[in-house]
């Protein structure tokens, strides 16, 4: 019965945004060809939604700065240091990547969303929550965590590109 009333209560464009990140998740799951804005676009808007997140739930208290930073940086460090898939090529003249699909975009999406979802319940129905310092790192370093993961990905790309373009200039002799 507590779960039904949570359900109905929730604002219908929270479901609205449930059901765009579920599509922009699925749709990243097949081989496509995103460009340069787009592999920017994306984990800046997650990240931001993800700090903000942290930050109207729990405030901006350093510990809560820094958990979400030190899990943002440990799960980057990881995934940079992880190749991207063989199949992973960047179009310089077109500025787009061939990519293979991954189900990890929907994860992480949905791991945001469900997070803030989580949090935001737990606080309306407990909001003694938000000063218990397991509650509060905890989710913190889970955003974090997924912002890192994100951010990674990204960069990974755009080293791609940048490797590919400046052998591409060296090819052709103009940074010779």
């Amino acid at each position: 019965h507590m779960f039904y009333q949570i359900i109905i209560h929730t604002p219908v464009w929270v479901w609205a945004l449930l059901a765009l990140l579920l599509w922009l998740g699925i749709k990243q799951s097949r081989p496509g060809q995103p460009s340069l804005l787009r592999i920017t676009v994306m984990p800046l808007v997650l990240t931001s939604l993800s700090l903000s997140g942290t930050v109207s739930a729990f405030g901006s208290a350093p510990a809560v700065m820094l958990t979400w930073l030190a899990a943002a940086a440990v799960l980057a460090m990881v995934v940079l240091l992880s190749p991207l898939p063989d199949v992973t090529r960047f179009d310089a003249h077109t500025r787009t990547f061939q990519v293979p699909g991954s189900w990890v975009p929907l994860a992480l999406m949905v791991g945001i969303f469900a997070s803030k979802y989580v949090v935001g319940v737990a606080l309306n129905l407990h909001p003694e929550l938000s000063h218990e310092t397991t509650f509060t790192l905890g989710f913190s370093a889970l955003n974090g965590a997924f912002s890192g993961v994100f951010a990674a990905r990204a960069i990974r790309l755009w080293r791609l590109a940048l490797v590919q373009t400046s052998g591409s200039l060296l090819t052709q002799g103009v940074l010779s």
